[in-house]
């Protein structure tokens, strides 16, 4: 079951894990991940098996604080599910 995003605190991120039917279902979407990654010049942390991924955001600004660039990139990784 999809968890929606967890804001964290020590260290301050948003957390995420998505699962998926299949593996390809899986690859297709880190596949997605990574082009909006490159594009938008933001890396997530990322671990994953064959029918889930696990998502880390971590602040974008260098204070460690969360905000709306951070909830912005958080909903265009929502935006690339199936």
């Amino acid at each position: 079951m999809d968890q929606p995003w967890t804001h964290r605190q020590r260290p301050e991120r948003l957390e995420r894990r998505i699962e998926f039917a299949d593996y390809e279902t899986t690859r297709v979407f880190l596949e997605r991940l990574n082009d909006l990654s490159e594009q938008e010049k933001r890396y997530p942390d990322i671990s994953f098996g064959r029918t889930y991924v696990n998502l880390t955001l971590r602040p974008q600004q260098e204070d460690g604080t969360i905000e709306a660039v951070d909830h912005s990139i958080a909903a265009a990784i929502d935006a690339l599910l199936p």
